[in-house]
């Protein structure tokens, strides 16, 4: 099973000395972005800077966020060496373009938030996940009202046969605190891994996110003991699910490592 990125960091395509940084950071992976981090004035600079940064093939993930419905933008993006485009506000299926590289789609509205199982089984999606701060602006929501749109999209991807969401981006940079309780509740409705905006924020979600060392070990136990549903010595059952976990949760150790705490 190959374990999806648990952290992944914007950075502005205007700025390749930063798209450099973020390569050369912790990140997971890397989302060049030539939308909401780069100034209008700036796009079609931003743009032409695709090419010389994506010469050759990264070591890590890399991927580009479009802005919206530009032509432009998928066509300078059609032809690089990425693990895929990211697309936002999409809020409908049909707004998915047909496009020759894996898609990954931003539910920022919501009506994207009532339509997210039927976006995440269009053709050529891989990921889907929420875009917050569209979405408060909408609809007033609050942080823990924003909780049942979480949970919706985590259960469209998993129903539409996709990996868990990453969470949308923490907003506050300096509010370490804040994104650890953030991260915490994140993973208690089932997102796996976020996006950053700055490296500082990088340790604290991969953190949150990594498997413990008891969970891991146990994980290998159950794996080793073979297949099939059974009840165990301490009186506990396995089952076809909880093996599933136990696969995804030693991908994630063998790939990333471990926590020492819960």
């Amino acid at each position: 099973m190959t374990a999806p990125p648990l952290t992944l960091l914007y950075v502005p395509a205007d700025r390749p000395d930063r798209v450099e940084k973020a390569f050369a950071s912790v990140a997971h992976a890397v989302i060049v972005d030539l939308e909401d981090a780069v100034a209008p004035a700036a796009k079609s600079v931003a743009r032409a800077n695709l090419a010389a940064l994506f010469e050759r093939r990264r070591e890590k993930p890399a991927f580009v966020r479009v802005n919206a419905g530009d032509e432009a933008d998928l066509e300078a993006v059609a032809g690089l060496a990425l693990a895929g485009v990211y697309i936002p506000k999409v809020a409908d299926p049909d707004a998915v373009p047909v496009f020759p590289l894996p898609i990954h789609c931003l539910i920022e509205s919501a009506a994207g938030v009532e339509a997210a199982y039927e976006i995440a089984r269009a053709p050529g999606v891989t990921g889907i996940s929420l875009g917050e701060s569209d979405l408060r602006a909408e609809t007033g929501a609050g942080e823990a009202g924003l909780d049942w749109a979480r949970g919706r999209i985590v259960n469209a991807a998993v129903a539409a046969g996709l990996s868990r969401p990453p969470q949308s981006v923490y907003p506050h940079i300096r509010d370490i605190e804040g994104l650890t309780a953030s991260c915490v509740r994140g993973r208690e409705l089932g997102h796996l891994g976020r996006a950053a905006i700055h490296p500082d924020q990088l340790p604290v979600i991969e953190r949150a996110y990594l498997p413990t060392e008891e969970a891991a070990a146990r994980a290998r136990e159950l794996l080793a003991r073979g297949e099939g549903a059974g009840a165990l010595a301490d009186g506990s059952f396995v089952d076809a699910a909880i093996l599933r976990q136990a696969r995804q949760l030693v991908g994630l150790a063998e790939r990333y490592g471990t926590r020492t705490d819960a």
